[in-house]
């Protein structure tokens, strides 16, 4: 068999690339290769139908292609459906990220308002608180007026008393004052 083969391959002449000319090699013919592959498909496939395995291989390739894009198609939709809640779930977390955020701006406002309203109660508190003080400190300061001028009338009446009356118009007047507490308390009782 080796000699075969040594035979056929001393037949050619093998041009370099780039050259143009007439292809005397045999084998590098397609109307002999074909002969070639013809021939031993029919002397290896005796009792076999080369149309029948012509058909089994394109049924195999027709099945493999078929499972291939059954199984393409059980992916799509699988990745159609996992794409649908993902979607749905985008959906959801843009809903709740806007209604978070209108309820954290509301929030911010109603905060804002209450804030704005307690420092307003604790200003007027301290206007209230300011002004009481402001009344007290006044109130004891006319008490105070009062009780130094009363004090001053007071020790004025008594110099003005002490000057003019004597010992005598003095006991007289005690008298006539305890004979009207008595009288008032005769009629109290």
């Amino acid at each position: 068999m080796k000699n075969v083969t040594d035979s056929f391959v001393s037949f050619g002449y093998w041009p370099f690339a780039g050259s143009f000319g007439f292809n005397t090699d045999i084998l590098a013919t397609n109307p002999i290769n074909l002969s070639v592959v013809l021939g031993v498909l029919i002397f290896f496939g005796k009792g076999v139908c080369a149309s029948c395995l012509l058909s089994d291989l394109l049924d195999n390739r027709k099945q493999r292609i078929l499972n291939t894009i059954r199984n393409s198609e059980e992916l799509r939709g699988g990745a159609i459906e996992q794409l649908e809640k993902a979607r749905a779930r985008l959906r959801k977390v843009e809903m709740e990220a806007d209604e978070f955020r209108v309820n954290g701006y509301f929030e911010i406002e109603r905060e804002k308002l209450n804030l704005i309203n307690s420092t307003y109660k604790t200003l007027k508190q301290l206007e209230n608180y300011k002004n009481e003080t402001i009344r007290f400190e006044q109130q004891r300061a006319i008490n105070e007026v009062r009780q130094q001028v009363f004090q001053q009338a007071l020790e004025g009446a008594i110099g003005t008393l002490n000057s003019c009356l004597n010992n005598e118009l003095h006991l007289r007047t005690i008298s006539a004052n305890i004979g009207m507490f008595g009288t008032m308390k005769e009629i109290t009782d």
